[in-house]
């Protein structure tokens, strides 16, 4: 366990930094930045900092006595643990740079094995492939050895997965530029990733008879649709419905993506007839009215397993699942949220306005609707009414308006879908997801989502993915390799309006 001392030592000085950052955050201030300051910690921040460092990440054992060294007692893992948990949230950041840091590689060493490697290229076979084993194990950061003594101990793993949201959230930030953060948090995710592969993760089925604390976590965790009440969750987890979540031995009782599904005779057009239909709460199953697996809503609840694919697995499996539960005729689709479409639209919107293309994006008999809808002040370009509408959702009011901009906008949210890209994928990463993991993009809704959220996330706007079980191999393989999107008729037939209509 870490001495009291120490930590009042860094707690100490840390007050000491904030009370100079805070000075020179003062108006007048020399060296004024918009960016967030962080200023160094003091020399005895420092110094109890590499002691703590000089104990728990000791050097790598020599080439010859790796396999032989005796792994360090518990005790040292505890003691990274505890002072790391007893740091506030800018001590973190420092302690973090100063691991990545002097606890990474031996560049040095590497350097020298390196010029071996190449001095050994005329010898024999065997003896170059020891030179690369040599080189291979000195690219090993002492602190990757810390991470896996850590792990082994009760809690080390949750430890670690929290330790990566805090890496992530400095990168995000950019709170540090310490370069060797971006390592650090590599590393970390290479680990994770072998942790948490889909052999070793446990497909658990939530009902209303799972442990209470498993159910608060379920609710506590929904992000794409909240649980607004007992009595929603009971109906998530009841009859129609199914909910599904892997867990990992290491982290007992957290839950680590969780999706939900609703057992459905078509396959569903809005989330309002998911989530606010109780009529079957108390009801008995009646398989031959499931046809369609309605995936609606999954969510990753760690951020530091953010990149380690564990959502698409969780969705082949349960799609297993379901199949040996229900007739082979079932149908396999998302009723999905399209994050992101509002801002764009209204970026898009103001881009064509300051451009003077305003009247690229529709036509002039539907701006003639949208005009008559919306009853523009005079001298008031339609353009600046419609991105002000979409801004407040106020549309959604107006009958006259939503029949108006019904075309409009289902054209508009089939290209952002469909024809908008980074670095040549979908945009959106709810698309991206879905696509990567072989789905279809198989028809955009109207109206699907009129809840406050929905309207100002997508504009009401919701779609299918569907899963062609014999084509999700063939369209995974296509997307990631040559960026192909499978999409249906509807789509396609949407996308190219958009394109003619703005003329790019």
């Amino acid at each position: 366990m870490t001495s009291n001392p120490l930590h009042w030592a860094v707690r100490s000085s840390v007050r000491c930094w904030r009370q100079r950052a805070a000075f020179r955050g003062l108006p007048g201030a020399a060296g004024g930045s918009s960016r967030r300051w962080y200023s160094a910690p003091s020399r005895r921040a420092v110094s109890v900092m590499e002691e703590i460092l000089a104990r728990v990440a000791v050097p790598l054992p020599s080439y010859e006595t790796r396999d032989k060294s005796p792994p360090p007692p518990e005790s040292t893992s505890l003691e990274f643990m505890n002072f790391y948990r007893g740091l506030e949230k800018d001590d973190k950041v420092a302690f973090l740079s100063k691991l990545s840091q002097e606890c990474g590689v031996d560049h040095k060493t590497v350097s020298e094995l390196a010029t071996k490697l190449l001095d050994t290229q005329r010898r024999d076979q065997a003896t170059i492939l020891q030179a690369e084993d040599r080189l291979r194990y000195s690219l090993t950061p002492r602190y990757k050895q810390l991470f896996s003594h850590v792990s082994r101990v009760e809690g080390g793993v949750k430890f670690l997965v929290d330790l990566r949201a805090d890496l992530l959230e400095i990168l995000t930030s950019k709170a540090s530029e310490n370069p060797h953060i971006r390592d650090l948090n590599g590393t970390l995710k290479s680990l994770l990733s072998e942790w948490f592969s889909v052999g070793l993760l446990r497909l658990e089925r939530i009902t209303w008879q799972s442990p209470c604390e498993i159910l608060q976590k379920i609710s506590q965790y929904e992000a794409v649709h909240p649980i607004r009440s007992w009595t929603d969750l009971k109906r998530r987890v009841g009859p129609y419905r199914r909910c599904y979540a892997f867990t990992h031995a290491a982290m007992p009782g957290e839950p680590l993506v969780v999706l939900h599904v609703a057992l459905t005779e078509d396959i569903s057009d809005n989330i309002q007839s998911i989530v606010r239909e109780f009529a079957t709460l108390d009801a008995e199953e009646d398989i031959n009215k499931i046809t369609s697996a309605i995936f609606y809503s999954i969510s990753s609840t760690q951020a530091g397993l953010q990149g380690v694919e564990l959502g698409n697995y969780l969705i082949k499996r349960v799609v297993r699942e379901l199949q040996s539960e229900f007739p082979p005729h079932a149908q396999f689709s998302s009723l999905s949220p399209i994050p992101g479409f509002s801002s764009w639209l209204q970026g898009l919107l103001s881009q064509y306005r300051k451009e003077g293309r305003g009247a690229d994006l529709l036509s002039e008999q539907e701006w003639s609707e949208v005009e008559q809808a919306v009853d523009c002040d005079p001298g008031s370009p339609a353009v600046d009414s419609l991105r002000k509408l979409i801004a407040s959702g106020e549309w959604t009011r107006s009958e006259k308006l939503c029949h108006a901009l019904e075309p409009v906008l289902m054209r508009l949210c089939a290209w952002y879908l469909y024809g908008e890209k980074r670095r040549g994928f979908a945009l959106n990463p709810v698309a991206n997801f879905h696509l990567q993991n072989g789905a279809t993009m198989w028809r955009i809704n109207w109206r699907a989502d009129t809840s406050p959220r929905g309207v100002a996330n997508s504009c009401g706007l919701m779609v299918n993915y569907r899963y062609f079980l014999k084509e999700t191999s063939t369209n995974s393989a296509l997307n990631l390799q040559n960026k192909a999107v499978a999409a249906s008729e509807q789509v396609l037939g949407l996308g190219p309006q958009f394109q003619k209509n703005s003329k790019l």
